[in-house]
């Protein structure tokens, strides 16, 4: 009896593969022939369930967003139980800081997307370009609360603060890439603007 394929589990592969090769060389220089070679399948399988470049990525920067989202969350159930909302900002800004081979793949494949969608009218249409919209309404939400609750200064502009956080948080992971600065003084760059948001001082250390 022939084995059965599972075709999700084959689609997540050959993702996988796509970001592998994104992560050393660059979302530009990613070609279906390359991806197939990482993946150890044939370049008509990779066709075969994607049927083009622009789809193959499409499907490899859902997977990039869906993998950013379980680290976040798994930095919010390290910060405890109940994280106050400081602690839950600070994860989702670190979680997208080049400090380790997953975070650094995030960064270099969404920047090359990023660049790509300059100029490519396909791209810029996807549904993936509005991720940031979504980081930027979930953040402007938290400091809301907390400016409500009496843990962010009260005359924070939540809207303004979160998109320079988010664009901030951009750039110095570019830096970091670049190899300009450390992760940690990116870090350290970040928490001092939260300093001036949230008053009550940098949550105890774990």
């Amino acid at each position: 009896m022939p084995k059965r394929v599972d075709h999700a589990e084959r689609r997540t592969e050959i993702a996988e593969a796509l970001l592998r090769v994104a992560g050393r060389r660059g979302l530009h220089a990613v070609g279906m022939r390359d991806v197939a070679a990482e993946a150890g399948v044939s370049l008509r399988l990779v066709q075969y369930y994607f049927e083009t470049k622009e789809k193959l990525l499409l499907h490899g920067l859902q997977h990039l967003a869906e993998r950013f989202g379980e680290r976040v969350a798994a930095r919010i159930r390290a910060a405890g139980g109940d994280p106050d909302p400081r602690a839950t900002v600070e994860a989702l800004l670190m979680a997208s800081l080049p400090s380790d081979e997953e975070s650094r793949t995030f960064h270099l494949v969404y920047t090359s997307y990023a660049v790509l969608a300059v100029t490519d009218r396909a791209l810029a249409a996807q549904p993936f370009i509005r991720n940031p919209d979504a980081a930027e309404d979930a953040l402007t939400g938290l400091l809301d609360r907390a400016r409500e609750a009496g843990l962010a200064r009260s005359d924070v502009d939540a809207r303004l603060e979160a998109v320079s956080l988010l664009a901030m948080s951009a750039g110095l992971g570019t830096a970091v890439l670049a190899g300009q600065r450390t992760p940690e003084s990116a870090a350290e760059v970040l928490r001092h603007h939260l300093d001036r948001i949230f008053p009550g001082g940098r949550p105890a250390e774990a």
